[in-house]
């Protein structure tokens, strides 16, 4: 797992883009891993979205890695199964502890932003956890949907918050056996 990355313009980013129950999703992979896993409503969007992220890279659609958006595919329809991925996570110092954070909340279990704040060293940091939250790279790798508010309700996702709703609920169902998300 790579934690500091530099993108340069030599940098290649394959990606491929397929459909998942929660409508399209994109994989991209760099040389170290998997960067960026993202979902929505269409391509171009998705594509657009990967180009953002990595200005400086030639993005290139790579079949090589149409077999990893079937893995992706089927984390989403089994949300805290094993990550069977190499992943190569970017961001900041703060972001990656964050996110490393994040990777520890059980499946079919959510934590709150002030929660998060207070294992990552600092309660007042909630506000910070959600930014984290909404920049993270990697949908369902890194389970930014089972952060809610502190009054258990659900908040805001990158993906949309039916995504969200729909992650959680398979999440309960699987690991819980609860069905009234």
């Amino acid at each position: 797992m790579n934690t500091q990355h530099e993108d340069s313009v030599s940098e290649r980013i394959g990606y491929s883009i397929g459909n998942s129950t929660l409508d399209r999703v994109l994989v991209a992979r760099s040389a170290v891993g998997v960067c960026a896993i993202l979902l929505g409503d269409t391509d171009d969007a998705l594509t657009a979205e990967l180009r953002t992220a990595f200005p400086a890279a030639r993005i290139e659609l790579d079949s090589n890695v149409a077999p990893l958006v079937e893995r992706v595919s089927q984390l989403i329809d089994k949300p805290g199964g094993p990550i069977d991925l190499e992943l190569d996570i970017r961001g900041s110092a703060f972001e990656r502890l964050v996110w490393k954070a994040l990777k520890e909340i059980e499946p079919g279990s959510t934590a709150s932003y002030g929660e998060i704040a207070r294992k990552v060293g600092d309660p007042r940091l909630s506000r910070e956890v959600a930014e984290a939250c909404a920049s993270n790279p990697l949908a369902v790798a890194i389970p930014c949907h089972r952060v809610i508010k502190k009054d258990g309700s659900l908040s805001g996702y990158r993906w949309g918050f039916k995504r969200k709703q729909a992650l959680l609920k398979r999440e309960a169902e699987l690991y819980t056996g609860d069905r009234l998300i």
